[in-house]
Parts: structure tokens; sequence; C-alpha cells
């Protein structure tokens, strides 16, 4: 009987200790979080953009990225009256970075060159499409390029940054000062490109932020947003198949 008790009694310690335990990691996981919240409260709102964009932003910014320097979704008008919606850009001394986050999973084939890439899920049993990301941030650049003088003579630099469980299976003919890059390695990257370029011939660093600054509260505006939604809806036009 006394051996029963002496059990009963550990056992009960046991489920404390874990208790413990339990209770310490939620405590910890909830200051972490408040951390993290307060931390991306310096460059964007937690709840703007994708749950990817908001993790990368993290990441550089608890690599010593400097805050004032990372701009999250910034909206642009181009001269046709749309739009162009840019996840990240993070100016840098040897230039600037423009971020164009993609969430997948599966085989990812691709060429620079073709206007389309293919998703391939479940061992090549279904295949998607989609837009040519290369080309798409080359769009973003292009478009910021023209809006103030001094981007003519700085260096652009197009980073497309998978998140999910994806595999670069065969991406052909990516062009200089573009990379493709698995989350993991973002900062490898980072530090590729400062260590491998001079520093950009910047002729005013505050109309560089500002610019970016002003594209920002763009992006926060709602009408805004629902001008872009609606045009990129009437881009890929769903509206007018019937089947």
């Amino acid at each position: 009987m006394e051996l029963i008790m002496q059990m009963g009694e550990f056992g009960s310690l046991i489920v404390s200790i874990f208790l413990g335990i339990f209770f310490l990691y939620l405590v910890f996981r909830i200051i972490y979080r408040i951390r993290d919240r307060k931390l991306l409260q310096q460059v964007t709102s937690p709840g703007r953009g994708t749950k990817s964009e908001r993790q990368l932003i993290l990441k550089l910014i608890k690599n010593g990225i400097p805050v004032q320097t990372i701009f999250h979704d910034l909206l642009l008008e181009k001269r046709n009256g749309e739009f162009s919606q840019i996840d990240v850009v993070v100016v840098t001394t040897e230039g600037i970075i423009v971020i164009e986050v993609k969430d997948y999973s599966g085989w990812i084939f691709g060429n620079a060159n073709h206007t389309h890439w293919t998703q391939v899920l479940a061992y090549g049993q279904r295949k998607y499409r989609f837009y040519n990301p290369i080309k798409q941030n080359n769009g973003h650049i292009t478009t910021i390029r023209k809006q103030i003088r001094q981007f003519e003579n700085i260096p652009f630099y197009s980073m497309i940054v998978f998140y999910g469980d994806c595999e670069l299976k065969e991406i052909n003919y990516v062009p200089n000062g573009t990379f493709l890059v698995k989350n993991h390695r973002l900062l490898e990257v980072f530090k590729l490109i400062k260590s491998t370029n001079e520093p950009a011939p910047y002729t005013n660093k505050s109309e560089v932020v500002q610019f970016f600054q002003r594209a920002v509260q763009f992006g926060d505006n709602p009408n805004n947003q629902s001008k872009h939604i609606k045009d990129i809806k009437d881009l890929i036009g769903k509206d007018r198949i019937f089947d």
C-alpha cells in the first residue's frame, strides 16, 4: 500500500512538472508574440499583407536591417492609371532591393523569358500555371524607376522569395541582379549583394525614403486598395467566363 501511495505521489509530481513546463512555454510564447508584434509595428501593421511578408520583415529586423529602410505593401500609380503593388522594398547602401513574396508548394518549373511558369503537385498529377514572377517584379522595378530622376542611376536588385513547401526544380536564364530565394536563405543573398557591389550613387537619400513612405501610405488608402483589386479582377476576367 505504501509503495502504491509513493507511486501515486511520484505520478502527481511528474504531472505537476509537466504542467509547469507547459505553462512556462505558453508564457514565453505570448512574450515572443508581443515582442514580434512590437518589432513589426515599427515597419507595418500586424494585419497588413500576407503572413509570409510579415515573417520576412521580422527576419530582416531581427538580423539588423534598419527599420527605416524597410517598406511594406507599397502601391504606385502607373501612367495609364493602373496600380503596381509591391510586397517589400529595402533601401541599402548598394542599391534598392525589390522583393516579391510567393507562397507555393510542389515543384516549380520556369524560364525567365517565358510569360508563365508551372507549379506541379501530387507528383505530376496536377499542374498549374502562374505569371512569371521575374517579369512581374521587373515590372515593379520599371514602374519605380520612372518615379524620380535619381532612380535612373541607382542599381536595383530583384528578389523573389519563396515560402511554403516548394522546390525550385528547373529555373532557366535567371538574369544578373535577379535572385530566386527560398526563405531560409534570404539573409545569405543580402550579404552577397553587399559584398559584391559598390555603394550606390544616391544624390538625395531623403528623397528616396520619402518617396517610399508615400507609396506605403498610398497603399494604405482603402479607395486605392479597392481600385487595385478591381483592376486585377478585370485583368483576370473570370467574370467573363460562362461555362
